[in-house]
């Protein structure tokens, strides 16, 4: 067997397929801002503050006791007409979020859904304030066998993708990502796969976190957020198509998903792996440093990972400078899951109301305790102009 030497071996660049853009054609957000990506970007601007939650608003956390530390919660919610009452009694809080969530991207979607569409959930363990208590009643039953067994699918990880699913009819693709703060770029990078494929054409991409005792207590005790940082929940779905079939369909194009890039770094090696990450984003993306208009930072509020992605954000925009931040987080709290579909609708919500910029792209940013890391590039759409005041 003979061997052409003359030929360079195939690098990892080499072997990785053509990018595809991916189009936002669909967005929508519930958070304690309000319902509507609107609500989340009426807080960041400004025009309506934000404060921690009444005790009246709150939800029902089965006699357990939250951690004394700011909390914001979704608005109490109308579920029976939202969802209809068939199904709705035992089904979580985390799901119940993110059915009217995925309810509302449909809704907005400038277009028929097809059977065909599928749904990729974003997540960190499913629901822990479930999995807890259904565990907890394991113990307290005279029988392990007596527990309710209608509340057992609330414990698995992909009750809320099942359920979107279920309701709306959609019989694609059904996943979901476990990737905790990473969750949200996880999901996209399985839709553009997804689609990269033929797997699917149409994808609805949602995450979603509830407020609850169980969670708050481990970021209480885990000492990762600051002490006056606040507990938050909330939810996102967008609907995501190639690029090329929204054109032809005629479909406004409210965003465009150009990369999403993970990796890892062992412990003193965060700040290196993220720059390298937004680096590589960027290059693949074909984006200028100075193009990025703005950034979404992910660890705002986690104690040190924060001045971490900072560094990295400031290290791999270099010359560029570090552009105005669009931070859910300071508005919603700990979102963990949720947080990078919470900013990317945000950022579809702002684009939406004052234009792009040609050319404008965005960053979304997260990164891990674990010492993972990732990022998205967002541009607006191509024939978005910036909106100017007429007087």
């Amino acid at each position: 067997m003979s061997t052409d030497t003359a030929r360079p071996p195939l690098s990892a660049d080499d072997l990785a397929p053509a990018p595809t853009t991916l189009a936002v054609t669909s967005a929508a957000a519930l958070s304690p801002a309000g319902v509507g990506s609107a609500a989340l970007t009426a807080v960041l601007d400004g025009t309506v503050s934000a404060g921690p939650a009444a005790a009246e608003d709150l939800p029902d956390f089965g006699g357990e006791t939250l951690p004394p530390r700011p909390v914001r919660a979704v608005p109490p919610l109308a579920y029976e007409e939202l969802l209809g009452r068939k199904g709705l009694r035992n089904l979580d809080r985390t799901t119940r979020l993110a059915l009217v969530a995925c309810d509302m991207a449909l809704a907005s979607y400038p277009g028929t859904v097809s059977p065909g569409a599928g749904v990729v959930m974003g997540t960190a363990t499913g629901s822990v304030r479930s999995s807890g208590e259904y565990s907890l009643r394991t113990l307290q039953a005279d029988r392990p066998y007596l527990v309710n067994p209608s509340l057992f699918p609330n414990t698995v990880m992909n009750c809320a993708a099942g359920q979107v699913a279920i309701r709306n009819g959609l019989h694609g693709v059904n996943a979901t990502v476990a990737g905790g703060a990473l969750a949200g770029i996880q999901a996209l990078r399985y839709a553009r796969n997804a689609v990269r494929q033929g797997q699917a054409a149409c994808l609805l991409v949602a995450g979603a976190e509830e407020l609850s005792a169980q969670s708050g207590w481990g970021w209480q005790r885990s000492g990762a957020l600051r002490p006056d940082f606040p507990l938050g929940e909330g939810a996102a779905a967008l609907v995501v198509e190639p690029e090329e079939r929204a054109r032809a369909g005629g479909r406004p194009i409210l965003a465009r998903v150009l990369a999403a890039e993970v990796g890892f770094a062992p412990r003193g090696r965060l700040t290196a792996a993220l720059a390298g990450c937004i680096r590589r984003a960027l290059e693949r993306s074909a984006v200028a440093p100075a193009d990025v208009r703005s950034v979404a930072p992910g660890a705002t509020g986690q104690v040190g990972a924060d001045r971490l992605e900072l560094r990295a954000l400031r290290a791999a925009l270099g010359a560029s400078g570090l552009p105005p931040a669009v931070d859910v987080r300071q508005a919603v709290g700990e979102t963990f899951s949720a947080t990078v579909p919470l900013q990317l609708a945000a950022l579809v919500e702002t684009w939406r109301q004052r234009g792009a910029h040609p050319g404008e792209a965005a960053l979304i940013t997260a990164l891990g305790h674990d010492g993972s890391v990732g990022c998205l590039v967002v541009r607006g759409p191509a024939d978005c102009a910036v909106r100017t005041d007429p007087r």
